[in-house]
């Protein structure tokens, strides 16, 4: 099979392509922009890969967006290109709202042209792939909130839309306007919901690579408010597993959410890193003494976690690391290369607030 990846440069895309290329017999086209968070040098693994193609587009580009399909023909789009930092996008909308949603439309639209002209046999067989994120359900009561925790709830493929960040806003109108051209066009698409991911090859605004580094510089490692809020962590080669599998096996019209079972507090991932890195890179002094706490963002979300029921028992998937298990890896990852970080952080983005 061949895959059209957009936003294959990014952290989640990147992984995927790796995956792709280095598990499987299937090609891949790399579309990405290269905005700050895109980095080839993610891929220098897979670059010279006979099945790998890059593609420098815009998704927001609709002839270039014609040619791409034109050239490579592919029999699958897996759509990943996304503006996906919060704080990004609470001081400027405006990327979000025209990649996010002006972009998916654009690429709604150039692919619906390219399948319409597909075989009969090739057009049932093909699939569009869109990769969202659990942030647009808004968030879940928090253990804080509720007396009883085994009551707590979780985001299931059910769960209704109350988006809280312009992020999250603009991401849930590209899950409406996926669905949509199903219902109207028949476009055979589906969807996907993911947690908050981590691991290699993060851009050092997330919240996980910002505390590494920042630690190991000596840096503030600032909390909003208290760190009571809450995220399921999914580890990224895992979400990568699963992401194939839904693209290969998944049906068509279906939402699934994809989550890692890790439900931890902002503090206590940060106190995570902190005890890991004491034992990994010791010094005079503990990790956590550089931890501080900086006033909330606005409108954060308390709680998130997922419901990967449906993963599991459709498409037989199961994260395969735990959070203590990722963590160290990816700490141990940034540990060994300091020469990624270093030519990714472009001086655009001060490391001065944590971000999810």
């Amino acid at each position: 099979m061949k895959i059209l990846v957009t936003g294959g440069a990014g952290f989640i895309g990147s992984a995927v392509v790796r995956h792709v290329i280095n598990h499987t017999k299937d090609s891949i086209i790399n579309v990405d922009k290269l905005t700050y968070a895109g980095n080839l040098e993610s891929l220098k693994s897979v670059e010279g890969n006979e099945r790998y193609v890059f593609e420098k587009v815009d998704i927001c580009d609709p002839t270039e967006l014609d040619r791409v399909f034109k050239t490579h023909r592919p029999d699958a789009v897996m759509h990943l290109a996304a503006e996906s930092h919060v704080d990004r996008s609470i001081t400027g909308p405006s990327d979000f709202i025209q990649t996010n949603i002006v972009g998916t439309y654009t690429l709604l639209e150039a692919t619906r042209e390219y399948w319409n002209g597909l075989s009969v046999d090739a057009k049932k067989a093909f699939r569009f792939h869109h990769i969202s994120t659990d942030e647009v359900y808004g968030d879940l009561p928090h253990p804080d909130e509720v007396s009883d925790d085994d009551k707590l709830p979780l985001f299931t493929e059910e769960t209704s839309y109350e988006p809280s960040s312009p992020y999250s806003a603009s991401k849930a109108s590209s899950d409406h306007l996926v669905r949509a051209w199903l219902r109207t066009y028949g476009l055979p698409t589906m969807v996907t919901n993911c947690s908050n991911n981590y691991g290699p090859y993060h851009f050092p605004e997330k919240l996980i690579p910002l505390v590494i580094l920042n630690a190991l510089e000596g840096k503030d490692l600032p909390i909003y408010g208290k760190g009571d809020q809450i995220r399921d962590w999914l580890y990224v080669e895992d979400h990568a597993r699963a992401l194939y599998k839904v693209v290969t096996e998944g049906q068509v019209g279906e939402t699934y959410n994809i989550g890692g079972h890790n439900e931890k507090r902002n503090v206590e991932v940060v106190q995570a890193i902190c005890s890991i890195l004491d034992s990994l890179v010791p010094k005079d002094s503990l990790y956590t003494e550089q931890i501080t706490y900086v006033a909330d963002r606005p409108g954060h979300d308390r709680r998130y976690a997922i419901d990967a029921t449906k993963m599991s028992n459709e498409l037989n998937w199961t994260p395969e690391e735990t959070f203590e298990t990722g963590l160290r890896k990816t700490i141990e990852w940034y540990l060994d290369n300091s020469a990624w970080c270093k030519n990714v952080q472009d001086g655009s983005y001060q490391r001065e607030r944590l971000g999810l």
